[in-house]
């Protein structure tokens, strides 16, 4: 308001002095002056009161949007200055609405992710309390004994597992992760990963088949890839009926090193398929915790690597590992 009155004041002051000096040469000349001076001054006070106007609707406006409302009508100040500014806001306040949605829809994963680690982390505490309880009976043999000590041990190595693999999820979805590539044969990766799981295959009967063209070799870490192997041949293992069996096969191709792990499991259900690898999904036949698929998915593609699922015929369920030699 100051900074019209005083452009007012020399808006004023020069008409004036143009006037009075048109006055000694000219009368006439000093009337036209006047009467275009003062036209000039006149549209000029209506088109900045039309546009303080436009501003006080802005405002109003803004402030309706802060208010929640959830239409937009910016779009009504487009003309001049004023509709590049309300532009800029519209696109301002979509982004940030956007920004609020993905909150809040994170906010709710995190609060179902809870949820169901809570539930996930109940069973096998719980079965370790009645287990530890029973240990503490002197009567039990010592048969009994070992085989309650060894199923404790199987609920703390579960815990622990599902505890160590969402803090390296959690790490790696915050880019906190630490990568150390290196250039690995992929026979070494393959036998190193299946070393935790030898036990189990053979207690489950399942035949290993292992082909590997060559000498495969890929860039990456070593540790985490053997991590994110173990636990897609952990899941197969798991999928895999008694007497079944698991191939493993190898090659280096144009433009990547390729790894299949097939099983002759029952497969994958269609309406699995899509969302097998996201976090805490656990299909109606998965009697896993969904973490580990999304473990290994986000391992190897953080490392210009991709990973997918199919299902094979006559069964069973089969996963596409490929470590490009470039970027993709």
């Amino acid at each position: 308001m100051r900074t019209d009155t005083a452009k007012r004041i020399v808006q004023l002051s020069v008409l004036i002095a143009g006037c009075i000096g048109c006055a000694l040469l000219s009368l006439p000349a000093a009337g036209i002056l006047i009467a275009a001076g003062g036209a000039v001054l006149l549209i000029d006070v209506i088109s900045d009161r039309r546009r303080r106007a436009r501003i006080l609707g802005m405002c109003d406006e803004i402030d309706r949007i802060l208010a929640g409302s959830e239409v937009i009508r910016l779009d009504d100040f487009s003309e001049g200055e004023l509709g590049t500014l309300c532009a800029q806001i519209r696109k301002m306040t979509i982004r940030l609405r956007e920004q609020n949605a993905a909150l809040i829809r994170d906010r709710q994963f995190m609060k179902e992710a809870l949820e169901d680690m809570s539930h996930q982390l109940r069973t096998p505490l719980t079965t370790s309390m009645l287990l530890l309880g029973l240990l503490r009976k002197p009567e039990l043999s010592r048969e009994e004994r070992q085989a309650h000590i060894t199923e404790l041990f199987s609920m703390l190595t579960r815990m622990q597992w599902m505890l160590e693999t969402l803090l390296g999820l959690s790490r790696l979805e915050a880019g906190a992760m630490h990568f150390s590539p290196e250039v690995l044969p992929a026979a070494d990766l393959i036998r190193e990963a299946l070393a935790p799981l030898e036990i189990s295959m053979e207690l489950k009967a399942l035949t290993l088949h292992t082909r590997i063209e060559g000498d495969p070799v890929l860039t990456a870490d070593r540790s985490l890839c053997i991590e994110a192997l173990t636990n897609l041949l952990k899941n197969c293992m798991e999928h895999t009926p008694e007497g079944g069996s698991i191939t493993i096969e190898a090659a280096d191709r144009t433009l990547y090193t390729g790894i299949l792990i097939t099983d002759t499991g029952s497969g994958i259900a269609p309406e699995d398929l899509p969302h097998l690898f996201e976090r805490f999904y656990r299909g109606g036949s998965s009697g896993g915790y969904g973490i580990g698929l999304a473990f290994a998915q986000k391992i190897i593609t953080a490392q210009s690597g991709s990973l997918q699922a199919r299902n094979v015929q006559p069964h069973g369920a089969q996963f596409d590992i490929r470590f490009y030699k470039g970027t993709v």
